[in-house]
């Protein structure tokens, strides 16, 4: 089935426990923090299920219509047309919301694609992926996740005096009906928002930890869970043209808490395993296809940073000094990589696991390194096009509904390019990429959404054909006659 805004808002009504600081949130659909990105998500839906957009972002199987992003690909045009369909859902969203409904999907999928790597380790648990997997295209589900344990120290000898419980999601009990949690997890990006969350480990886990390994999935508003938020950043956001970004995208990030959950054994996929509890993600294309998504909304997000860049130049009327025009340059060129880089993935797929397609590992994990060393200066980019013109507005764009303010600032803030409102819109929304607290959050997010860089690099690390590379220098080297030596 393909969800409407409407079921969204009906699923976002149903109970689940949020905490900023000490007040407690029961519905995202109303309240001033979260309503608008819930408004946003709701919308994405209908644009999802909206007929004009059937062939771009759905498919048919077993007789029924899904989203596109929980097709198991079989072929290249297969590959192409689900990248097609993150491509549109990122650019709804500007390339702002991370974990929209297509990354953990992703994630899923893959792991659908060859579920006896979990059969093998347990046998039932394979059989349970695809039951959960089939029952969340069907209910076309948005599920988030918390993979990594909080942070803090494990081995209380390493730190004398800091003795403390050890916080880490865990099973605490088990029985003939299923498992029982308690414990922390992070960080359940879009979780406030999701229906599901998929509780597992990206980072490695040592097997004397094993009882940390549990991966499964629970509704968010399972007895016993809650979701302790940061603060969200569109809280205090009384207009939109103030914080154009902050005010709609901030999908918000959680810590997940758990209280004695219990957990069906149906909902359990992987147990007391704390090597696999990583490596399943990696033994299938559960990772590419994740990951992927997450170099296609990077993509999206470039398309509005450069176009950010090339309005601010000519606002303040600089495009068409060369130097500026070099800079602009550069940025477009710098788009139009991580395209390729995206290209370059279907282009070299890989038919894996046999009977299936997944994008290319190596090139895939070289954009997302890529991603990670390049936002930060392609940002302070935009910082130095926009200097300190955006410290020159007014607070608000209530000054708007004042009419003698409103004179004054339509006489001395517009330029013979543009008129003081829409030059203020813009400077708003690009202090909201390089300024506020909502950018500065993008600035963590764009450096570690996928890890630490140095995680990213050692999947490089992996991936990469080192008998190759060395046979290159072999041969090179065996090209030398010994006459040389002579």
């Amino acid at each position: 089935m393909l969800l409407t805004g409407n079921q969204k808002r009906e699923r976002l009504r149903d109970g689940r426990r949020i905490y900023i600081g000490s007040e407690e949130v029961r519905d995202v659909t109303e309240h001033p923090a979260f309503r608008n990105t819930a408004e946003t998500i709701c919308s994405l839906y209908d644009y999802k299920a909206d007929p004009a957009n059937r062939d771009l972002l759905s498919y048919e199987e077993d007789g029924d219509r899904h989203s596109l992003y929980w097709l198991r690909c079989r072929t290249r045009e297969d590959l192409a047309r689900r990248t097609g369909a993150i491509k549109a859902i990122a650019q709804y969203t500007f390339g702002m919301i991370g974990r929209s409904p297509d990354h953990v999907a992703g994630m899923l999928t893959g792991l659908a694609m060859n579920p006896d790597v979990l059969e093998r380790l347990h046998p039932g648990f394979g059989q349970n992926l695809t039951r959960y997997y089939e029952y969340a295209r069907n209910n076309d589900l948005y599920i988030a996740y918390a993979v990594i344990p909080p942070t803090g120290k494990r081995d209380a000898g390493l730190f004398p005096g800091q003795e403390r419980e050890d916080p880490s999601l865990r099973v605490v009990r088990e029985d003939d009906e299923g498992v029982v949690l308690s414990g922390m997890k992070m960080l359940a990006t879009g979780a406030v928002f999701a229906d599901e969350v998929w509780i597992g480990n990206l980072t490695p886990i040592d097997d004397k930890f094993k009882s940390e390994s549990i991966t499964c999935a629970i509704p968010v508003n399972t007895p016993g869970v809650s979701f302790w938020s940061r603060q969200p950043y569109g809280r205090q956001v009384r207009y939109a043209a103030d914080y154009p970004l902050s005010s709609r995208f901030d999908e918000t990030d959680s810590v997940l808490v758990c209280e004695e959950v219990r957990v069906p054994w149906e909902r359990v996929f992987l147990h007391n395993n704390g090597s696999m509890s990583r490596g399943i993600y990696v033994e299938t294309p559960s990772n590419a296809y994740a990951n992927h998504q997450s170099n296609v909304r990077f993509w999206a997000k470039m398309g509005l940073i450069v176009g950010v860049c090339s309005r601010i130049c000519q606002a303040s009327g600089i495009d068409r000094i060369p130097a500026v025009r070099e800079q602009l340059g550069r940025l477009a060129s710098l788009e139009a990589t991580i395209g390729a880089m995206v290209h370059g993935q279907i282009d070299a797929y890989e038919e894996w696991p046999k009977g299936y397609a997944s994008p290319n590992r190596r090139f895939m994990y070289a954009a997302l390194n890529w991603c990670q060393e390049s936002y930060s200066p392609i940002i302070d980019s935009l910082r130095t096009l926009i200097g300190g013109t955006p410290l020159q507005m007014p607070a608000s764009i209530d000054v708007l509904s004042d009419p003698e303010l409103k004179d004054r600032f339509e006489r001395w803030w517009r330029t013979p390019s543009m008129e003081a409102s829409d030059r203020m819109k813009l400077y708003k929304l690009a202090w909201d990429l390089v300024g506020s607290e909502f950018a500065g959050r993008h600035q963590l997010y764009e450096k570690f959404y996928a890890g630490n860089s140095i995680v990213v690099r050692n999947q490089s690390d992996r991936e990469a054909p080192w008998d190759q590379f060395h046979g290159v220098v072999d041969a090179l080297l065996a090209s030398i006659g010994p006459e040389e030596f002579e």
